[in-house]
Formats: structure tokens, C-alpha cells, sequence
């Protein structure tokens, strides 16, 4: 399973770290070992004083595919359902001011927090609402509309360089209101109403 990750997908949240707006989606990917074990709290490294949440959409590939085409990506996916993806912010402003890769910044063990995976005919994809509560404040608040690029235009870019196969993920990207977090912190996640995903930091 290989867990694809978007970055820069919300124009807001792109200004927020004072990144341009891509014109290609921008590509990081973690190991299957980030995905943290349903029912676990999650703990902040070690090696990291700045550690942020990024709530996602996250896709679920149903069947392989290479080369696939914007118009048939939809096709390829089934299910979808809402991640965090853990950035150890200083650590990956470190390794960018150094011009190296970030994944020790992206894809520690436990960085990947996922839901359940729900049909997505159940949803209004191209006006999919979610949202992350901190401590029961809303800290972020997210619409597939606001996306940069599409899942359909995700997918058929990604599937130009990596072959797409059963049971993959694709995080497609956060929207603006990023922040650290802090042992004792509840963040709990909702796809349109309902709370997918309920996370204690220790």
C-alpha cells in the first residue's frame, strides 16, 4: 500500500506558509508504518518541538490503474474518508532551508491518522464539507470546492509517474487553519456532520 500525499491543493492554505500556488500537484508520500493504529492517541516525537495537524480528504484507490484519464479517474476510487496528515513543522523547515527531501518531517511512524472509508456516492464530491475541531474549537473548515486540483485531475497526474493499485491513499491536501499541537489536545474530525475521527495527543 502506498500512501500518496498532495500538498498545496487549497490556494489559502498555500498563502498561510507563504508558498506559491503550484501549477502541477505537489507530490510527497509516506510509508505505510505513518498510518497510526486505529484506537491509538497520538504521540508528539522526540525529535520535534512544532508538530501541526492537516486534516484531509483522503481517497481510497479501488482498482490499479496507470496513464488513467481525467475523465475515467473517478472510476478508480470508491470510497473516501478524512486524515491527518502530522507535519513536524521544524523539522521541515530545516530540511527546505538545506534544500533536502522532508519525509522525516512527513513520514514518521504514526504521522498518517485515518478514518473509516465511507461510500462516496453518499456524497456531493465537488462540494464535500469537513472539518477539524481542536480542544471544540473549529480550527479548520474545508470544502472540496476550494481545491486547487481536483481528486479526478490527482489521480490522473499521479498515475503518470506511479502505478496506482488496490487499497492506496491519497491525501489530497489541506485546507487553511493548520496549527501546532500540544499534549492533552482532543482533535476530533467531521466529514459534512459526522464525526469520523476522535484523537487525543499525548
Amino acid at each position: 500500500m502506498k500512501i500518496i500525499c498532495i500538498g498545496r491543493n487549497y490556494a489559502e492554505h498555500a498563502k498561510e506558509l507563504g508558498n506559491e500556488i503550484p501549477e502541477n500537484p505537489v507530490i510527497f508520500m509516506k510509508p505505510d508504518t505513518a498510518i497510526l493504529k486505529k484506537g491509538s492517541d497520538f504521540y508528539i516525537p522526540e525529535f520535534s518541538d512544532d508538530v501541526h495537524y492537516e486534516l484531509e480528504v483522503v481517497l481510497k484507490i479501488s482498482k490499479g490503474g496507470k496513464y488513467i484519464q481525467e475523465e475515467k479517474a473517478s472510476n478508480y476510487f470508491e470510497e473516501i474518508g478524512l486524515g491527518i496528515d502530522f507535519t513536524a513543522r521544524d523539522l521541515q523547515s530545516q530540511l527546505k532551508a538545506k534544500g533536502l527531501p522532508w519525509e522525516l518531517a512527513k513520514g514518521f511512524d504514526g504521522s498518517a491518522v485515518v478514518s473509516e472509508f465511507y461510500k462516496k456516492s453518499s456524497f456531493d464530491m465537488k462540494n464535500l464539507n469537513f472539518s477539524l475541531l481542536k480542544n471544540k474549537d473549529k480550527v479548520q473548515d474545508g470544502k472540496t470546492s476550494m481545491m486547487i486540483f481536483s481528486p479526478e485531475k490527482i489521480i490522473a497526474f499521479v498515475s503518470q509517474y506511479f502505478t496506482l493499485k488496490t487499497g492506496d491513499l491519497i491525501f489530497t491536501g489541506t485546507p487553511q487553519g493548520v496549527g501546532k499541537v500540544a499534549e492533552n489536545d482532543i482533535l476530533q474530525a467531521f466529514l459534512e456532520n459526522e464525526k469520523v475521527l476522535d484523537l487525543r495527543i499525548q
